[in-house]
């Protein structure tokens, strides 16, 4: 058993090496690489703020607000909301505050994308001279209130396509809201503007990102359907030779869930929703990545998250142990490695989190001693992927809404008001 295990462990070891070593080389280039000043000022350009909503009647006025509030010239911009679904005064708020509402009732195709499909088909119809660009919030986003003129300066430089800076609006809730928001402050930091610092191509996650027209042109309304139609759409403009631009000047501040229940729905939706990508578009990436194309090759790596590699040696060391028992065998060396593989992945996970935790220190709205509580708790978060990673491959998937409590009034009782611009 003991040849058997080392064995496994050795080649799963290697395929971490091989396939995740070069992100950990993104921090120093992060931390002592500069970038280079966008020009100013800008051209101004005409754009389509697009949302999907679907019972956001809690939150959906802050983002509108804070839409209102920009130092953009707003006259040039204009805001659609798809109220796709909706039992609640979603519409209703969303046309108080002056946003252009189609609503949506259909009850097969359901998911942002099918609802974001929707809401270009109507815009198309409507407004036939189109727009310069096309933005992407959820409904449940707050700005800061620079956010499109610095996307406007990305935009203007020629990027196409550009993502911003993903911040939480309620890191401190608790271990699992913080959870996220350290996993996607890292995911700024440390693997979008490292992408783009490199020259090669950053990922859409999820909300606050902008596309041109020609992009859209190119795709039609919005073919992406999948469980991640972010990621969808993100592989497909790699696969197309696209690159994402990543401007860390614009802030977003989303929410994150706070229960075990809701996070392991979504976080389930995103497993399935990567695993339909990859199949859909692993031959592809995989052709890129072998014809030297190193945006394929980082994209492949991103939808093959590394817990499908912990999750394959927890299994197999596990199976070993259990066969071992049957056999008389001593489960000692079994039980060893286990906790030695668990021990590394925790360690490896506190790193990532306490650098993420300390070089965003000042943009982690929360008190200091939560801040380093959280970066314990971190890895422990991560490690609920893993039982999730299994429970995609036979789950069917399914889009459930989040429902979603932060709003602006909420952030002034706890003391927030710095996370809003009006």
């Amino acid at each position: 058993m003991e040849p058997t295990l080392r064995t496994i462990n050795a080649v799963i070891s290697a395929l971490f090496f091989i396939c995740y070593t070069y992100q950990f080389l993104y921090i120093p280039l992060v931390l002592l690489k500069k970038r280079r000043p966008l020009p100013r000022p800008a051209a101004s350009h005409r754009y389509a703020v697009l949302i999907a909503a679907r019972n956001e009647e809690n939150v959906i006025a802050g983002l509108l607000d804070s839409l209102a509030a920009q130092t953009y010239d707003m006259s040039l911009v204009t805001v659609f909301v798809a109220a796709d679904n909706c039992t609640d005064s979603t519409a209703a708020i969303a046309r108080a505050h002056g946003a252009v509402v189609y609503e949506r009732f259909n009850h097969v195709n359901v998911g942002k994308g099918y609802a974001l499909d929707f809401l270009l088909q109507h815009i198309g119809a409507d407004y036939p001279e189109g727009f310069d660009g096309y933005f992407v919030f959820d409904a449940d986003n707050i700005l800061s209130p620079d956010y499109l003129e610095r996307m406007n300066e990305s935009f203007s430089a020629g990027n196409e396509i550009v993502t911003s800076y993903r911040n939480s609006k309620n890191f401190g809730d608790n271990w699992i809201s913080a959870g996220y928001a350290l996993w996607f402050l890292r995911e700024s930091r440390y693997l979008n503007h490292a992408r783009f610092l490199l020259g090669t191509s950053c990922a859409v996650s999820g909300t606050g990102f902008l596309f041109s027209r020609r992009v859209l042109e190119e795709t039609g309304p919005w073919p992406f359907h999948l469980l991640t139609e972010d990621i969808q759409f993100s592989v497909d403009q790699v696969t197309r030779g696209r690159k994402i631009a990543f401007c860390p000047d614009a802030v977003l501040y989303d929410e994150q869930p706070t229960t075990f229940r809701q996070s392991w729905n979504q976080r389930l939706r995103w497993s399935k929703g990567y695993l339909q990508v990859f199949r859909g578009y692993g031959a592809k990436l995989l052709r890129g990545a072998a014809g030297g194309s190193f945006s394929c090759y980082d994209m492949a790596a991103a939808i093959m998250p590394a817990f499908v590699l912990s999750a394959t040696a927890i299994v197999c060391n596990v199976t070993a142990a259990i066969l071992g028992a049957v056999h008389g065998e001593d489960l000692t060396i079994a039980l060893w490695s286990v906790g030695q593989m668990l021990l590394n992945m925790y360690l490896t996970l506190f790193v990532l989190g306490a650098i993420t935790t300390v070089t965003e220190w000042k943009r982690i709205h929360t008190k200091a001693v939560k801040k380093v509580l959280y970066a314990f708790t971190f890895p422990l978060f991560m490690f609920t992927y893993i039982p999730i990673s299994f429970a995609a491959l036979f789950s069917k998937g399914e889009w459930k809404p989040i429902e979603h409590r932060v709003s602006a009034a909420s952030l002034r009782g706890r003391g927030r008001e710095e996370l809003l611009p009006f």
